[in-house]
């Protein structure tokens, strides 16, 4: 199997879909993804949890185990790594690595609107190489994320990469002059967001069209798939027909792991 490193640069973007549970990254990997990330929004969210707060350490540790020696590389959202020790976001890593992951995405932004300061998370980066030395580290800028940050996007980027990433991610940046020029300046992957709609989202045939290494999905497929749950139901109650397409019962049976046979 072609390493996860290996799938960012291949001359096309590597789409990397982010699952929430065993039986989504399971289905998704079936279509062919060869990678799949994880969502912190996701999973937080069915812990009833604030994403971006750092209260989901277990939670996304348990999901890594589960889906860590799947048929797909498995990249986690570990957020800013749920904390500000560089001795503990090692530590994280080094479980996540255990578990199977081949990937960390590291953000910088704080659930407070703030970044954190780059020197902090440069050591996380750096503590997380020296833990896991093959986890491939993605470090998010959420410069254009947070906004009014924007012009600080290249100094940070480039502490990161010095720091040990492997890649780095700024999302919230969907202006493809804007991508095109940042590309430009990196010697390392960078990762964009897709963003669905209005005129500045690039598909992702555009942005690999200007170096983009990876793409990736974020919490859209949990936000389409929450979404099409309520909607389902709403048509229901109203006597409309069930839109979309379901999977029958056995097919998700299928998703599972093999049973034991019974005596």
């Amino acid at each position: 199997m072609i390493s996860f490193a290996a799938l960012h640069h291949t001359g096309t973007p590597l789409l990397l879909p982010n699952a929430w549970d065993h039986a989504s990254a399971v289905a998704l990997a079936a279509q062919g993804f060869p990678a799949i990330g994880t969502t912190s929004l996701g999973v937080a969210a069915a812990a009833g949890l604030a994403d971006g707060a750092a209260v989901t350490w277990d939670e996304t540790l348990l999901l890594a185990q589960r889906l860590g020696k799947g048929p797909y590389l498995l990249s986690v959202d570990a957020e800013g790594g749920f904390s500000d020790d560089p001795g503990e976001v090692g530590e994280f890593a080094r479980d996540l690595a255990a578990a199977g992951a081949v990937g960390i995405n590291l953000e910088d932004g704080r659930d407070d609107g703030t970044l954190t300061p780059t020197a902090v998370h440069a050591a996380k980066i750096e503590a997380v190489k020296a833990a896991a030395p093959d986890l491939f580290v993605n470090a998010r800028t959420d410069t254009y994320w947070l906004g009014g940050r924007e012009a600080e996007t290249p100094r940070r980027l480039d502490v990161y990469r010095r720091a040990g990433a492997d890649g780095v991610f700024v999302p919230g940046l969907s202006d493809l002059a804007g991508i095109a020029s940042l590309v430009k300046r990196l010697d390392i992957p960078l990762n964009i967001l897709y963003s669905p709609t209005g005129p500045t989202g690039p598909s992702v045939a555009q942005l690999g069209e200007v170096g983009v290494a990876r793409v990736s999905l974020g919490s859209l497929l949990f936000r389409v798939a929450l979404g099409a749950a309520v909607d389902t139901a709403v048509d229901i109650q109203a006597g409309r027909p069930v839109r979309g397409r379901a999977p029958t019962y056995a097919e998700v049976q299928a998703l599972g792991p093999a049973k034991s046979k019974t005596r």
